[in-house]
């Protein structure tokens, strides 16, 4: 029921996806929907919680499972594009791209992924600094520069997973970016 409703607002957005739309895809009423989560914004977040755990967490773990910096953060990459750009699953990004089209009414939701973007931010960027402690990212490159700009080409390419751009032109795009990104 949870998984209905995270793919939902996968698909959809937070914005985009009516109490409506949860009712069919999630095959309950919407008193049911009240009742179990309180409102469409709890549902939402517990939705996010499910897309971290299920999804986001195998591209995370690459910055702490592999000891390169370099590899680490290209393979998160990849994994993120194997995440956002398979037709067994949504295109795009969750994170980046739930709270497109929201309005100000909606600042709480904004607020909440704008913190999980942080978070993640904070974690690439400690990533970063480690590297460049154990000598495997130049000590000249500013980690939370180096750590903007990953998450910056990442919300990139979730934009273009959702335009229709195939895997192979992201991976292509991606590794032109991970061979440029550590250079003094």
């Amino acid at each position: 029921m949870l998984r209905q409703a995270m793919l939902e607002f996968w698909k959809h957005g937070y914005e985009g996806t009516s109490m409506t739309r949860l009712v069919e895809a999630m095959g309950i009423g919407s008193p049911s929907i009240y009742a179990t989560f309180g409102s469409k914004e709890n549902l939402f977040r517990e939705a996010v919680g499910m897309y971290i755990a299920e999804e986001v967490s195998p591209a995370w773990q690459a910055l702490e499972e592999i000891e390169d910096t370099h590899l680490a953060v290209k393979t998160m990459i990849f994994r993120g594009i194997d995440t956002f750009s398979t037709a067994e699953s949504p295109r795009g990004c969750l994170i980046v791209l739930g709270a497109a089209n929201l309005g100000g009414a909606e600042d709480s939701v904004r607020a909440f992924l704008r913190n999980l973007r942080r978070e993640f931010h904070d974690h690439l960027g400690a990533r970063m600094q480690r590297g460049i402690r154990d000598g495997d990212v130049d000590e000249s490159n500013d980690p939370s520069v180096l750590s903007e700009c990953v998450i910056a080409f990442f919300a990139g390419l979730a934009i273009e997973a959702v335009d229709g751009t195939g895997q192979d032109a992201l991976r292509r795009s991606a590794e032109f970016f991970c061979e440029r990104l550590f250079k003094p």
